[in-house]
C-alpha cells in the first residue's frame, strides 16, 4: 500500500536554469561550440575556390560576417562562373556536333552541375547573414558545449579533400599516361590537353593560357563538387550536436521526477532547435538536392561501365601489349583511377546520407524518455512535448521533394538498381566498326573518344 502522503513526497529536483541536467559535464570546455567557430576552416577553403562569397567567414561575430555584391569574393565568382559556362557550352558544342552517347554527355552533365551549383551557393551566400544572425541568436538563449564539433568538422573536411586531391591525381596520372600511349611523339603540354580535353581543344586553337585556364577549370569543378558533400556533412553535425545536447538532458533525467517547470525548458530548446533545423534546410536545400542527384548520378553511370566493360587498363589506346612499358603502373593506371573514383565516390555518398540522416534519428529520441515519465510528474508539458515530436517531421531536404533519413539510403541503392537493369536491357545493340570502342574506364575526368565523324 502506497502512504496517503506519496505524492507529497516525490524527491522534486528544482532545475536551475544555469546548471540544466546534464549540462554541467559539458562545460569542461569552457568554449562553447558555435557554428561559425565550427565551420570557419571549411567555409574558408569552400571560399578558395569561389564559393560563398561572403565576408566575415573567419570572424566569430556574427554582425561581421555579410554579403557585399561589389566585393573581390564577388567577382571572383563572378569568374568562375563565366569560366564554368564557358566549359559547359564547349561540352554542349561537341554533343550537338557528334554522336551522342550517355558516355559523351558525361562531361556536359558535370560542368552544367558545377555552374548549376556556383549559382545555388550564391543563393546560399545572400541568405547566409541572415541565418548566421538567426543561429547566434538561438546559440546565446541556448548556450552548449561540445569540444568534439569543431574537430569533427575540421578532420573531415581534411580527410574528404585529401581523398578528391587523391582521385584527382590519379586521374591526371591516368590522362597523362592515355595521352602518352596515343602519342606516337614526345609528350608536351599541349598534345595532354588535347588529349584530356577534347571538347576544348577540338574547336578552339591551343594556346598555353588556355590549357591553364581548363585545367583549373576543371579542378575547381572537382573540387565544387566534393565540397557540396561536405558542406551538407559539417552542418549535419552542427544539427544534430544541437539536438543532441537536448537528448542528453532528457536522458539524463529519464525516470526521474522532475516538475512541470523541467519540461517546458526543455521542450521550448527542442522547438528552438527544431525551428532552427527548418531555417538551415531552407536555406541548403538547394545544396542537398544536388549533391543527392550528382552522387546518384555518376555512381550510375560508373557502375553501368563497370558492370557492362569490367575494370581493365586499357583504355582508348593500350598501354600493355603494346612494347610500352614507362607507364609508372604499368598499364593499369586507369584500372586504378576507375576503381578508386568508384569505391571513393559510393563510400562518399553513404556517408552524406547516414550523417545526414542522424539530425531526423536525433529528433526522435526525445520520445523513449518521455514515455517513462513517471505517472505522478506526469502533465500537459509532456504531452505537448510528446505530440510535437511524433507529430513533427524534423529533417533536411533536397528542395523539399525528399526528406534525407536512413530509409532513404534504400531507396536510393533500389533507384540504383533499377536504373542499372533499365540500362542493360537498352544497350543491347552492337557498335558498328566504324565507332571508336567505350573506354569502360570512361568518367567525367577522362571522356577521352574522339568520334570518327571529327
Amino acid at each position: 500500500m502506497k502512504p496517503r502522503n506519496y505524492k507529497r513526497n516525490i524527491p522534486f529536483v528544482i532545475p536551475d536554469k544555469n546548471n540544466k541536467v546534464g549540462v554541467s559535464e559539458l562545460k569542461q570546455n569552457k568554449t562553447p561550440a558555435t557554428f561559425q567557430r565550427s565551420l570557419r576552416v571549411t567555409l574558408i577553403i569552400g571560399q578558395i575556390f569561389s564559393l560563398l562569397p561572403v565576408e566575415g567567414v573567419y570572424s566569430t561575430s556574427p554582425i561581421n560576417v555579410r554579403f557585399v555584391r561589389w566585393s573581390w569574393k564577388c567577382t571572383y565568382f563572378v569568374l568562375s562562373l563565366i569560366g564554368q559556362f564557358f566549359i559547359t557550352f564547349m561540352c554542349l558544342y561537341k554533343v550537338l556536333h557528334t554522336t551522342a552517347s550517355l558516355n559523351g554527355t558525361t562531361p556536359l552533365i558535370f560542368y552544367g552541375t558545377t555552374g548549376l551549383t556556383l549559382i545555388i551557393f550564391l543563393r546560399v551566400a545572400m541568405c547566409w547573414p541572415d541565418l548566421i544572425r538567426h543561429i547566434a541568436h538561438v546559440e546565446d538563449l541556448d548556450p552548449y558545449y561540445d569540444r568534439n564539433l569543431t574537430y569533427k568538422c575540421n578532420a573531415t573536411c581534411g580527410f574528404v579533400l585529401f581523398l578528391a586531391l587523391v582521385e584527382h591525381v590519379l586521374s591526371l596520372l591516368s590522362a597523362y599516361t592515355g595521352a602518352m600511349v596515343c602519342q606516337s611523339e614526345d609528350m608536351t603540354h599541349e598534345r595532354f590537353v588535347k588529349h584530356f580535353y577534347p571538347w576544348v581543344f577540338n574547336y578552339l586553337p591551343y594556346s598555353f593560357g588556355l590549357g591553364i585556364l581548363t585545367q583549373f577549370l576543371h579542378f575547381q569543378s572537382t573540387f565544387i563538387w566534393n565540397f557540396s558533400d561536405l558542406f551538407v556533412i559539417c552542418i549535419s553535425y552542427y544539427l544534430t550536436s544541437r539536438l543532441n545536447y537536448v537528448n542528453k538532458q532528457l536522458l539524463n533525467a529519464q525516470g526521474k521526477y522532475l516538475p512541470e517547470l523541467f519540461w517546458r525548458t526543455v521542450r521550448e530548446e527542442y522547438c528552438r532547435a527544431a525551428q532552427l533545423i527548418r531555417r538551415v534546410d531552407d536555406v541548403i536545400n538547394g545544396v542537398i538536392f544536388i549533391s543527392f542527384a550528382n552522387n546518384l548520378f555518376f555512381i550510375c553511370l560508373q557502375l553501368f561501365n563497370s558492370l557492362e566493360d569490367g575494370i581493365k587498363g586499357n583504355g582508348e589506346c593500350s598501354s600493355r601489349g603494346k612494347g610500352k612499358t614507362s607507364t609508372i603502373l604499368g598499364g593499369y593506371e586507369a584500372a586504378s583511377y576507375f576503381f578508386f573514383s568508384l569505391v571513393y565516390l559510393i563510400a562518399r555518398s553513404v556517408t552524406v546520407c547516414l550523417i545526414a540522416s542522424q539530425v531526423n534519428s536525433a529528433s526522435n529520441v526525445p520520445a523513449s524518455v518521455l514515455y517513462e515519465v513517471p505517472s505522478p510528474v506526469y502533465c500537459v508539458e509532456v504531452q505537448r512535448f510528446l505530440d510535437q515530436v511524433n507529430g513533427d517531421n524534423i529533417a533536411l531536404s533536397g528542395l523539399q521533394f525528399f526528406s534525407v533519413t536512413r530509409g532513404l539510403l534504400l531507396t536510393v541503392a533500389g533507384t540504383i538498381v533499377t536504373y542499372e537493369l533499365v540500362m542493360f536491357q537498352f544497350n543491347t545493340q552492337p557498335q558498328s566498326s566504324n565507332t571508336s570502342p567505350t573506354n569502360p574506364t570512361l568518367s567525367f575526368y577522362n571522356n577521352t573518344i574522339i568520334p570518327s565523324s571529327k
